[in-house]
Parts: structure tokens; sequence; C-alpha cells
């Protein structure tokens, strides 16, 4: 069993390179104990169990596909009835695998847990099932499967939200204090990546569960596909609970982290970033800037993104940008012709006409994808919108892709490129 505390702590002291040990983001199914009576199974996400006079509390239950093998592993340090069951926030890798973890108490005639959460939970669970098409086509591109043409979400045999996982029966909106078996565990609600997300200090253990507001990679503040994310409330969240002065940290991805220090420097750092780029939007937003002199204007100092623990291979920092505009600025984005614009196939038959013919703007988009791959992509996108059955466009467009996933870093970026080149290799008839 590995150290993962020792191994935290070497990482972001800078004793060992990251790179050293793999993946920090480990999803193996193993169960560590990392203080008495704490244990954490990593998976996708993270389980982190407490065990009490009165059983054991577990917050987050992991997805769906991964959950018996976070159960069995459970089982394999405590055979407990589960007392409560926590959702940090209401994201699929969290609550995904809560009816397993009810089938579990129910096989082994142990009363139905409590399932907590914030009371935001259950109106984003009446959302996914409004929306279940779109959520599984989104999370199809972001995780890089193909997402085909046609393909079709509507025939309701595929959820998103797994049917057996339950809303919360136990709900708040600020702040709740439970004691369960003589543990005290305080459920605080901060706006972060959801709306819906809580934070939790345990005093016994001075710890910290603190679910997705830190990943071990750059806060997931900018997702280009999904709803509204708050960075200066994430920010503010991390400050909180910096004050406490924890000696264990507890996230739902990543390593537990131990030393009061050690976190509070850690937890410090990622505010900040978030400061910085909310301070620095918000001000160009107040000088009359647009959207695209900001994205291309705000950059974060590279140092914090060659932290262990907030390096972009999720989200990335532009993206932030684009949300932060988002929450304060609507969907105008200062442009005057993407009022009201041209359909998009219209301007790229026009574009095509001035450049002299399809061919022509693939090619001249293949010899850029080396020195300007941003324009490469504008070009790729035109020719095929001009031409939709071109084949040769869209053989062009499939390399231009797949090189831009090459050459970025955050899986959202490599997730809607690569699935972009998919759809055009489909359509070439390339391999």
């Amino acid at each position: 069993m590995a150290d993962l505390l020792q191994m935290s702590s070497d990482v972001i002291d800078g004793k060992i390179d990251a790179e050293e040990i793999g993946p920090l983001n480990r999803i193996n199914f193993q169960l560590s104990e990392i203080a008495d009576n704490v244990a954490m199974v990593e998976a996708f996400s993270h389980s982190v169990l407490f065990k009490t006079d009165d059983g054991l509390v577990a917050f987050d239950t992991s997805n769906l596909q991964g959950s018996a093998r976070v159960v069995d592993a459970i089982r394999g340090w405590s055979t407990a009835p589960f007392h409560s069951l926590v959702y940090t926030h209401g994201h699929m890798d969290h609550v995904g695998g809560c009816g397993t973890f009810l089938k579990d108490a129910e096989a082994r005639g142990h009363r139905r847990p409590n399932v907590v959460g914030h009371e935001n939970v259950k109106p984003r669970f009446d959302r996914y099932n409004y929306t279940n098409g779109y959520n599984l086509v989104i999370n199809k591109r972001q995780f890089g499967s193909v997402t085909r043409r046609g393909y079709d979400v509507s025939s309701g045999d595929e959820r998103f939200l797994p049917a057996a996982s339950p809303a919360p029966d136990v709900t708040y909106r600020e702040q709740m204090d439970l004691n369960v078996g003589g543990l005290d565990i305080h459920l605080i609600h901060a706006r972060g990546e959801t709306d819906d997300h809580t934070w939790s200090w345990i005093p016994e253990h001075k710890a910290i569960c603190a679910g997705d507001f830190l990943i071990w990679a750059f806060p997931n503040a900018g997702n280009p596909q999904k709803v509204q994310r708050y960075p200066a409330e994430w920010a503010a969240a991390m400050r909180k609970m910096a004050e406490q002065d924890a000696e264990l940290f507890l996230p739902a991805h990543g390593l537990p982290i131990a030393g009061a220090a050690r976190i509070k420097s850690v937890l410090t750092d990622v505010a900040e970033a978030l400061e910085f780029l909310v301070r620095e939007t918000v001000h160009r937003m107040n000088e009359g800037a647009r959207l695209d002199e900001i994205v291309h204007e705000v950059k974060l100092d590279p140092g914090y993104l060659e932290k262990p623990f907030m390096q972009p291979t999720y989200d990335e920092p532009e993206f932030v940008v684009r949300n932060i505009w988002r929450l304060y600025g609507g969907w105008y984005d200062g442009n005057p012709a993407h009022l009201k614009p041209a359909k998009e196939t219209e301007l790229a038959r026009e574009l095509a006409a001035l450049a002299g013919g399809v061919d022509k703007l693939a090619e001249r988009s293949l010899a850029l994808a080396e020195e300007n791959p941003r324009l490469a992509c504008h070009l790729a996108e035109f020719a095929v919108q001009a031409e939709p059955g071109n084949r040769h466009a869209h053989g062009v467009r499939a390399q231009v892709y797949q090189h831009r996933r090459g050459v970025e870093t955050s899986l959202m970026a490599k997730g809607i490129f690569g699935s972009a080149a998919n759809e055009s290799k489909e359509v070439s008839g390339e391999d």
C-alpha cells in the first residue's frame, strides 16, 4: 500500500518530480488508511471514509462503473454499516455509485444510509434528466469517445444520471453540523466548480474533505461545455479553508495532503491564481474591452502552472477567462457582427469564393498548422462548412485538428479537437 501522505509531501516539497511516480490522479480502487479511522479509496472520484461509533461516513460514492470495486475495497477495511453518504456535489463521478452503496446496505441487512448534500443537488439532478442527451454527447466528446454525427441520444436507452442515484434525503443551505457516532462534521456550502458544492471540516481529525475544490490540476473553473463556474467564490472558499489550519486535506481527486503549512500554501496558491484571472478579466471588462482582446491578453504567471497540483491537464486559464466573462457579461462578446450573425455556412462559402475555392482554404490551413494552429483551425472549419461533403477538405481538417490535439495540454481541449478530427476522418473515409 502506497504512503499517500508521504508521496504528496515529497511532490509538493519538490523532493521528487511528479513524473517519477506517475499520475497523481490515480484510479486503482485501492484503499489506504490515511489516519486512525480515516481511509480513502482512490477511484474516479475517490471515496473518503470515517469510522464512527454508529458506522461509516462516506464522502462521495465514485461513479457507477467503478462503484462496486470501491465498495469491495471499503469492505476489506470495515464491515460496519454505512451511516451517511455525503455528496460533495452532484457530478456523476461523485454520486453515480450511490446505488451500489445502497445495495450493499440492503444485502447486509443494514438500514438504508442517510444521503446528505446541498439543497442544489436535487435541481442539478432534475437538469441532468431534462438535458440527458446533451450531457451524454458532451461527456463522450470531453473524455475522448467518438461523437458521430447523427448520434441518437433521444431514445432514452442511455442515462447520464443513473436511476439508482437518489437526491439527498438531508439537505442544507449555508452550513449544517452533523454528529455521527460522536464524530462532529461541519458541512459548509461554497460555490466553485458547481453551485451545489460542500466542503467539510472534521475537527477531531483536523481534516478537510474538499470534494473538487482541489483536483491536483488547474481548477475546473472554465469547462467550455458545462454550466457556469464561480472562480471568485472558489478562491474565497480556498482562503476560508486555509484559515482552518487543517493537518489533513482530503480531496476527491489526487493525493491527500498532510501538514498545516503545506496545506495552507497549496490552498493559497490556488486562490491567488483564480483571483488574478478574475481581477484582470473584470478590469478589462470595465474598460470596455472585447472578449477576444481579454482572452488573448490575460495570462497567468507560468510559475503557477508548473506547480504539481495546478498543471493545466484538465482545464486551463484561458477557459476560466471565458467563464468569468459569461458570469459577469453574458453571451455577447463585444463584436457587433456576432450579435445577429450570418449562418456560418454562408460566411464560409463567401470566404471560400474570395480565396479561390475550398481546396485553397484547406491547403492554406494545412500550411499553417505548425506555425499557427489557432488560425489553421479557423480555415479548416471554413473549408468543410463551405462544402460539407468535400472529402479532401475533411481529410485536411482531420489532420489539422489531430495536430492541434497533440499540442494542447488540457483534457477539455484535447477532447473537443480530437472529436472534430474523428468527425472528419469518418467523412473522408480515413481510418
